[in-house]
């Protein structure tokens, strides 16, 4: 017959019987309120609660820590701004270097790299690993947004399948300071297989990557603000920079203009910016307009009716020959202001903007003139009015 024995208690009960409930014993997250102030460790004087050792040090870690300073002191502050005019100097030395070079051979082979991308009937596929890999990726969206098709793969993604990405019509566009980096191989060697076009900016001309692309840009070498030398600081700045550069040698090249930019960037303050007059104007019927040779009432019913404070004045061929505003009318009031003729009241020749002006310059006319309203012309023929609450409703300010 078997005894009954009694079943021995698991280790872990044993240890919850044994141990307060979590957070009453001022062993476990309490713990990590009460570090010594600077060390990273725990006091040596924690006991359970209620005992004076425990009471004592929170008090005094609590102490220690509201007399922290949260600010620098002045001998820090001062390293610290050295410190970033040092950074400044430093990474302003690399980018002179970098003017200096596009003046001998580098310049020329920057021409080259500018025809290969005109050249090409594709996108450049912009690629890079680390922080070259973060500076094109700003590479790409600069060129997007200017009128040259791009975007960025990633080399490790590129191994596992985006390399489909990549066309021959294509042109590719690498990143690498040292360009020895492994994981542009594959890229490397898919352009050479089929023909892709390779520009590699490195700053070793006897590198892989230089040595494999058909226009290699060698940025001159320079010093990291890094104080250790390790982190990419001057290096990104001048990989920015060349971005750049090429960015607005091929938007200039091409032609491309502030209302192209707003068809590629519609939102934002930057986008209200970019808006043109006529896509805010008052334009066919909502248009106030008379004829040369119009009554006084014709005139007040057309400026009362459209609300915009004044009205055109068109000849015969449609053309603008003046306006009249509510402020000429009070100028001009009299007794016999309604048998007055037109001409007499209206403003010949007054301030137009052009068809197809960005509102953000019809705002600066209306601001340095004191005037309300624009009439959009059109080979001198008003196609719209403007009024500055439309501008300032858009956000262009």
């Amino acid at each position: 017959m078997r005894k009954n024995r009694k079943k021995a208690p698991h280790p872990a009960s044993l240890r919850s019987a044994t141990r307060p409930a979590r957070g009453q014993d001022g062993c476990s997250w309490r713990q990590s309120l009460i570090r010594v102030q600077g060390r990273g460790r725990l006091s040596q004087s924690i006991v359970p609660p209620g005992g004076t050792a425990y009471e004592e040090d929170v008090t005094a870690s609590l102490a220690r820590l509201k007399q922290r300073p949260f600010a620098m002191a002045e001998p820090e502050r001062l390293r610290a701004r050295e410190a970033a005019l040092r950074t400044v100097d430093v990474e302003s030395r690399g980018l002179q270097l970098l003017r200096e070079a596009l003046t001998g051979e580098f310049g020329e082979s920057f021409d080259h790299a500018i025809d290969e991308i005109r050249r090409a009937k594709g996108r450049i596929i912009v690629s890079g690993m680390g922080k070259s890999g973060h500076i094109g990726r700003k590479i790409a969206a600069t060129f997007a947004s200017t009128g040259t098709p791009a975007f960025f793969v990633h080399p490790a993604e590129a191994s596992h399948g985006d390399l489909g990405m990549v066309t021959a019509d294509d042109v590719i566009l690498a990143l690498s300071w040292s360009g020895e980096t492994a994981e542009l191989g594959d890229i490397i060697h898919f352009s050479r297989r089929f023909s892709v076009p390779l520009i590699a900016v490195t700053a070793k001309p006897d590198s892989t990557l230089a040595r494999a692309a058909d226009v290699a840009l060698v940025l001159p070498g320079a010093e990291e603000a890094c104080p250790h030398g390790l982190a990419p600081t001057t290096s990104t700045v001048m990989q920015l920079s060349i971005g750049d550069a090429l960015a607005v040698a091929l938007l200039e090249s091409r032609g491309f203009t502030a209302r192209d930019f707003r068809d590629f960037h519609p939102g934002g303050k930057l986008g209200a910016r970019l808006l043109c007059v006529d896509t805010l104007m008052h334009a066919g019927e909502d248009m106030p307009v008379v004829a040369l040779g119009a009554s006084m009432a014709e005139v007040i019913l057309a400026i009362s009716g459209k609300r915009m404070g004044c009205v055109a004045v068109v000849d015969g061929e449609g053309r603008l020959a003046g306006i009249v505003t509510d402020g000429d009318l009070r100028r001009k009031m009299s007794a016999d202001i309604m048998d007055q003729p037109l001409e007499s009241v209206m403003t010949a020749n007054p301030l137009t903007v052009p068809s197809g002006a960005l509102a953000s310059s019809a705002l600066e006319i209306m601001n340095s003139r004191k005037v309300t309203v624009l009439f959009v012309v059109a080979d001198g023929k008003p196609v719209g009015a403007v009024h500055i609450h439309d501008i300032l409703r858009a956000g262009v300010a």
